[in-house]
């Protein structure tokens, strides 16, 4: 299975048609994927055939959210549970980063009782112990772990993501992700035993209303570019993973 990571309408529309299957619906990708808007997750839906499985974080940043924010999270991801969600992806923390286990117990009870997929994201990344954590969301009933193996890049992770996969594979399933694309995404399958990867295939556009003489919008090198999915990538890594 290849997840490519979206941020609108027209990512997923690109994902589509370079043959994916399944995607992560986000918004401001740029600060690592926010909660994305309702109509986007209904459009997909309507449009194509898509599993979508949808962001729920307020806020950039980190993981340790306070009970208004969990309210608010647990009010979207059941918002998109209605409206034809496949899954939420979501991630809670304590301030030591250890797994919240109150909130994350809360978050699965709901997403199971729409017999949806439970997925916690890359806040697994700055847990401590990550055997721990892994136990911890194996216990609450987690369906899915997306991770780069506590790096930056997953391919730097590839050590930990193998003993993850070989220790608690059979009760979880792995996403890898982070700098995954059509180079290593079968290396990274061959030598951890995971099926699935998850990747941006990024590519960029313009928009020349970023910037003006006094001010700018620009978050990618004080240019007019921002980043989108690229068709032509989800269908290399496709044909790479076959």
């Amino acid at each position: 299975m290849i997840e490519i990571c979206t941020g609108s309408y027209q990512d997923c529309l690109a994902a589509y048609k370079g043959g994916a299957k399944r995607v992560e619906l986000n918004s401001a990708l740029s600060v690592g994927g926010l909660t994305p808007s309702l109509s986007t997750l209904i459009r997909v839906k309507n449009e194509t055939d898509l599993k979508v499985i949808c962001m729920v974080r307020p806020r950039a940043a980190g993981f340790c959210y306070d009970k208004d924010d969990k309210n608010i999270m647990m009010d979207d991801a059941r918002l998109f549970l209605e409206h034809g969600a496949d899954g939420i992806a979501f991630g809670f923390l304590n301030e030591d980063g250890s797994i919240q286990m109150e909130y994350t117990k809360e978050m699965v009870d709901l997403i199971h009782s729409y017999h949806k997929e439970a997925v916690f994201h890359r806040a697994f990344d700055v847990t401590p112990d990550p055997f721990q954590a892994m136990e911890i969301l194996i216990e609450l009933g987690v369906d899915r772990l997306l991770t780069s193996g506590q790096k930056a890049k997953a391919m730097e992770g590839i050590e930990l993501i193998k003993s993850l996969q070989e220790k608690y594979g059979q009760q979880i399933e792995i996403l890898a992700g982070s700098g995954m694309n059509a180079s290593n995404a079968k290396e990274m399958m061959d030598y951890t035993g995971i099926s699935q990867v998850h990747s941006s295939c990024k590519a960029y556009k313009e928009d020349g209303t970023t910037q003006s003489k006094y001010v700018s919008y620009s978050y990618i090198d004080n240019s007019n570019q921002y980043d989108i999915v690229s068709k032509d990538l989800v269908k290399k890594l496709m044909d790479a993973t076959k």
